[in-house]
């Protein structure tokens, strides 16, 4: 029995995979249609010519830019693909012209790879407090902290690499524009997983996670009016890829985008109620948090080598998980976790097998 009352037609629009697939936090699974119109492209490419084949398809990659635009809350103007939701990030710091001595505001959850580029670059990083326990952004100091301060844009991550947790984007977008500063939102884990339509003035992500579209599409999209027009889109174009991820959105539409997140956030909390406290492992989000993403902390004593042994050790069972080692939030854990991030198609069998598995490797 599926978790999701969606989880048959998903399911039916895929191939059934071989395994107990947990890990769409790293990459969903794209439908047959994806996959179908990836391989027509590249087969058009072959007898045509690739950029004959692309101006052939110049009204459907309009469509789809559209409908990814939509989605996100921009306009296809706005809109740029890149190769994924680093690259995007890169070219989006190469040529936004900042000051010298910038300083950007960041959640704890920021993704480690985010505050390498940041780094690199002599920006000046500043964690913002947390409201609670779950790292949830503190709005209201923050709304008193650019009274006295403005940093030049604050960076968030929607949903972090290493954990759950949501973050009050809309909220903070709110709070930042009344001060006159611009937000940047990594949705690379939100997109198609919940609303991302939030105001911000630059937001980016990839296709691979939660809209389940192919690898190597990634995306960038520039508010008309927060900056300066610049140039970002990739001069290599990987045509068949943005093709499948148009595919990918115009599936998760016709559902109904709300319907899906709702979906997604009923698994994720059946998921952390049925996982929470076996073999000692510790469910660290609320169970109502709005996000499919669970993440389980070790039983105690564990070290993150045993974590990855215990991630080795399902995957030879079948079943595919992350071991988010702390690299991947580094301003908010020194600890691995488990993350465990199914997809509408998630049975409960599935749940029950990893937590057979979870119980004979804790305490």
């Amino acid at each position: 029995m599926y978790v999701s009352e969606l989880g048959e037609q998903f399911h039916r629009a895929r191939l059934r995979p071989d395994i107990v697939h947990l890990d769409s936090a790293a990459a969903g699974r794209s439908s047959n249609a994806v996959i179908g119109v990836i391989s027509a492209h590249l087969w058009r490419e072959s007898e045509r010519g690739s950029y004959i084949a692309a101006e052939d398809r110049a009204e459907e990659i309009a469509r789809d830019k559209r409908d990814l635009a939509s989605l996100i809350g921009h306009t296809a103007d706005e809109l740029a693909f890149r190769e994924s939701a680093r690259a995007a990030l890169r070219a989006l710091l190469t040529y936004w012209n900042l000051p010298i001595s910038t300083t950007v505001w960041v959640a704890k959850n920021e993704f480690g790879p985010n505050l390498v580029e940041f780094e690199r670059r002599g920006y000046a990083v500043r964690p913002l407090p947390d409201a609670d326990i779950d790292g949830h952004v503190d709005t209201d100091a923050l709304e008193n902290m650019l009274q006295f301060e403005q940093p030049d844009f604050i960076h968030i991550c929607h949903i972090g690499s290493a954990s759950g947790v949501v973050q009050p984007v809309t909220r903070i977008v709110e709070v930042a524009h009344a001060a006159g500063v611009p937000v940047v939102v990594d949705m690379a884990q939100s997109a198609g997983q919940v609303p991302t339509v939030t105001g911000a003035d630059i937001v980016y992500g990839t296709s691979r996670k939660w809209l389940t579209g192919p690898r190597g599409v990634g995306f960038l999209a520039i508010r008309s009016d927060a900056l300066r027009p610049v140039e970002v889109e990739s001069s290599e174009a990987f045509v068949a890829g943005r093709l499948g991820l148009g595919v990918a959105v115009s599936e998760v539409l016709a559902i109904g985008q709300q319907r899906v997140f709702r979906e997604l956030a009923a698994i994720g909390r059946h998921t952390r109620e049925r996982l929470d406290g076996i073999g000692s492992w510790e469910v660290l989000e609320r169970p109502e948090e709005p996000s499919a993403i669970t993440t389980l902390a070790p039983p105690p004593g564990w070290q993150p080598s045993d974590v990855a042994a215990a991630r080795d050790k399902l995957r030879s069972l079948g079943i595919l998980v992350t071991c988010a080692d702390s690299w991947r939030a580094p301003l908010a854990t020194e600890q691995s976790v488990l993350r465990i991030s199914p997809h509408l198609d998630v049975e409960r069998k599935d749940l029950d097998r990893l937590a057979d598995a979870l119980r004979t490797m804790g305490y």
